[in-house]
Formats: structure tokens, C-alpha cells, sequence
């Protein structure tokens, strides 16, 4: 698919900070990403729908290259993961950050080398330790003190596996309560503060087919300030000297999560990523310095930032209610596809598609098809007064932790993946059907 329309010169209200890069604007109100007119896309492959820049996400994945060349890169696949993206990470040089055996496996049976891949998870089934041993994944972060002995045990007398251990340093950072994830309140790490970081770090070391290699900590999401980071890595490095101290071991490695704050709506604050390289690393070489340590390698791990600037959701108005004072536009897809609204209160800014409109702008509420007061997907936007049903709706940096967080509620189906890239669309992941509810459900 092409798009043969020249796009038109961008005006003074036309804000399209939280879009990818390569959108362009194109006559009677369309729009161009990766060089496919969404319009185009909605009428090809229906709606609701994502689409994916694979230019956008290379970009982002060479920017983080760029600002920390000395660090470790990995990918976040709790984001958004499907074999294409296993297939871009790989070759833009980065490594994945899994939480399942099921992201690994796809992972591995799509190429990527298990020895550049990091497992996560707060509670790992047996299903997960067991497939991580058995593709030979890179490192297991342990994060309770009864996966010690488990892995241990899994790995047998005579077997080697290199550990993380996630620590809770006590720093509160990330846009919403649910997505706050050190502080001694959440089941997520070992606390710093309580000692029980300590006491597994010595257990782990007492168990010779484990190799500690480094510490892990992950503050939290959507963060858009540098200062949480480098508290965080002030105390990591302190448990880094005195575990140096206590048993003689200088851990190689540091990996401080990720969490990268990305912009959802115009004028929203992003974290910066050059400031947030140039200080950790400052910090990382002067905290180290001052506790006599030999300084570790950084290990990063984007997934939102990477992904979700890269996608644009696209959804078909079905319904225009007035009731009372307010307006609610109700389009085909919902919670179902895009759980964050409902879960964190999300803001999206959602735009008219396909056709200029010169009606006044009215406060609305875009909502989905569910059976769910809940199911808002866009509260209190600006959309032009006359919008009807049939009309387009898109809502840019929609490419991280929506399709991987969609359910098969109402039994909807979720939407497809088309990912665009230099003029030309193709189907990443098909659109989910009856058919696949019918084959999974086997009962009489």
C-alpha cells in the first residue's frame, strides 16, 4: 500500500508533538505514518485497529544507543512484543527484558539469542524457571527470596546460571500509585531498608551454581524526572560497596529498570533521555569513586519509550450521544483493547480523521462498545461539534501496553498489528476472531 497524496504544510494548530516522526498531514484532514495514509489503512484492514512505525521504533532504539554506548540496552517486552519486534531488536543491537516463559519462547523461536535475553517476574511458575534453564537465558532476577532455592534446585548440583537480584532502594517515583514499584508496599524486589536484600545476596552467594553478576531495581513508570534515578543509584552503589565489603565480591553489573516517561498528549512533559545518560553516568563514576569500587556496567531497560510513540490506534464512530450537558462518542473498540484509562486513568488525545471539519469543538467523552461504566477510552477531549457515526477517530502513542494488555472481554477480538514503514503496510498480528473463542472453548 502507497499513498499518492502530497501532504499539506503543517499550521500553528496542527500539534502533532505525541505523534511518530514521519507523520505528515494530507489533504481533507488525513494523515500519513510511515508514509500510509491511516485512512487508507482503516479501509484495507477495518477497525479498530494499531499501527506500528517500524521506523519509530528503530529510531528510538538507536537514540538510546547513542546516549548510553557504554550500557546495556534491553527492550521491555511487557510493552508490546510480536516476532517483528523481536526481529528489530535484534538487529538495532539491543537485548529483551522478558516476564514470561511465553515472551521468551517466542523470543528464541523468533531468533533472538537467549544469552542476550533478562528474566523477570515477581512470582515465576516452575513453567518459567524450567524453559528459562532450557533455552540458556542470559540472567534470572530473582525476586523473593524462596526463588533462590528453586532455581538452585532447578539447576541442578553441576549446573551455572547467571542471577540479578532486584532490590527495593525506597525511591517513589511514576505517574500513577499502580505504577510505583519501590516502595516497601508492593510485592515487587527485596527491601534495602529491612535487610532482606542482604540476606538474599549472602544466600545467593552460598549456592555455587548461582553467579550473582549485578543488582536490579526498577523505581517505577512513567517517570519524567532524572532526580528518582540517581537517588536510587546512590543506594544501589552503597549496597554494591558494602557487598564488596562483606564478602569480597565486586558485582560487574548495575541495572537500573526503566520506566522512561514518554509525552501522551501535547504540551506533557517526557523524560529527558540525554540529561538522564549524562547524569547517571556522573553519578555512577563519582559514587563508585567514592566507595572504592571498580565501576559496573549500566543496564537500562526501555519497553514504553521505545514502543509507544511508534503507535496509533484507529477506531470507526458507531453511536453520538447527547445526554444532558454532555457528549459521548462511542467507537468500536474500548477496554478491551486499551485497559490503561479504566486501570490508571490515562489521557489520550484523540483526533478526527479523514475529513476537515469547520464545526465548533466540543467537550466529549470517547467511550467503547463494553458493557462498563468504566470504559472510557478519552475523557473530556476537544472534537469538532459535528461528529457522527462513521467518522474516524486515531489516538496517537498507543504502541505500548495496550495490545499487550487487551482481553477477550464481550468477546470483541482484539485488533490487529500493521506496521507501516517507507510507503508500504503489512499485517504484523491478524485481528482476533469468533473463530478463535470457538477453538478454545473445547467443554460440552
Amino acid at each position: 500500500m502507497t499513498i499518492s497524496a502530497l501532504p499539506e504544510i503543517l499550521t500553528g494548530t496542527d500539534d502533532l508533538s505525541p505523534w511518530p516522526a514521519s507523520t505528515t498531514l494530507l489533504p481533507h484532514g488525513g494523515l500519513a505514518v510511515g508514509g500510509v495514509s491511516l485512512t487508507e489503512i482503516a479501509e484495507r484492514f477495518d477497525t479498530p485497529a494499531y499501527v506500528l512505525d517500524e521506523g519509530e521504533v528503530r529510531g528510538r532504539c538507536r537514540t538510546y544507543r547513542e546516549a548510553f554506548p557504554d550500557a546495556e540496552v534491553l527492550y521491555a517486552a511487557k510493552a508490546f512484543l510480536s516476532r517483528a519486534m523481536v526481529r528489530w531488536m535484534q538487529e538495532e543491537g539491543l537485548g529483551l527484558d522478558v516476564c514470561s516463559a511465553g515472551e521468551l519462547e517466542l523470543a528464541v523461536t523468533a531468533g533472538f539469542p537467549p544469552e542476550r535475553i533478562v528474566l523477570h517476574g515477581n512470582a515465576k511458575s516452575p513453567r518459567d524457571i524450567a524453559t528459562a534453564l532450557r533455552l540458556g537465558v542470559g540472567r534470572i532476577v530473582i525476586d523473593s527470596p524462596s526463588e533462590i532455592a528453586r532455581i538452585a534446585a532447578a539447576v541442578g548440583p553441576h549446573g551455572h546460571q547467571k542471577v540479578m537480584v532486584r532490590v527495593v532502594p525506597g525511591v517513589s517515583a511514576g505517574g500513577h500509585d499502580k505504577i510505583r514499584t519501590d516502595t516497601d508496599d508492593q510485592k515487587f524486589g527485596l527491601s534495602l531498608a529491612d535487610g532482606g536484600a542482604r540476606h538474599a545476596i549472602a544466600k545467593i552467594l552460598s549456592q555455587p551454581q548461582l553467579e550473582l553478576t549485578g543488582l536490579h531495581c526498577h523505581i517505577g513508570s512513567q517517570i519524567t524526572e532524572v532526580k528518582p534515578y540517581l537517588t536510587a543509584l546512590r543506594r544501589m552503589v552503597g549496597l554494591m560497596a558494602h557487598i564488596r565489603d562483606a564478602h569480597g565480591t565486586a558485582l560487574p553489573e548495575l541495572d537500573m529498570g526503566g520506566g522512561h516517561g514518554i509525552a501522551y498528549r501535547p504540551g506533557e512533559p517526557a523524560l529527558d533521555l540525554t540529561l538522564l545518560a549524562r547524569q547517571l553516568r556522573t553519578e555512577l563514576i563519582e559514587s563508585c569513586a567514592a566507595a572504592g569500587l571498580t565501576v559496573p556496567r549500566l543496564v537500562i531497560e526501555p519497553g514504553r519509550a521505545i514502543a509507544g510513540p511508534a503507535g496509533v490506534a484507529l477506531y470507526r464512530v458507531l453511536t453520538v450521544k447527547h445526554t444532558g450537558e454532555r457528549v459521548f462518542v462511542a467507537v468500536d473498540g474500548g477496554m478491551s483493547d486499551n485497559p490503561r484509562p479504566a486501570l490508571y486513568g490515562a489521557r489520550y488525545a484523540p483526533r478526527l480523521l479523514g475529513r476537515h471539519s469547520t464545526a465548533e469543538c466540543r467537550t466529549a467523552t470517547v467511550v467503547g462498545r463494553h458493557c462498563e461504566a468504566g470504559d472510557i477510552l478519552a475523557a473530556d477531549v476537544d472534537l469538532p461539534g459535528d461528529i457522527h457515526p462513521g467518522d474516524l477517530l486515531a489516538v496517537p502513542v498507543a504502541g505500548a501496553y495496550q495490545l499487550s494488555m487487551a482481553s477477550g472481554y464481550n468477546m470483541v477480538g482484539r485488533p490487529p498489528v500493521i506496521a507501516v514503514h517507507e510507503g508500504a503496510a503489512r499485517v504484523l498480528v491478524r485481528r482476533e476472531t469468533l473463530d478463535d473463542f470457538r477453538n478454545r472453548d473445547v467443554g460440552e
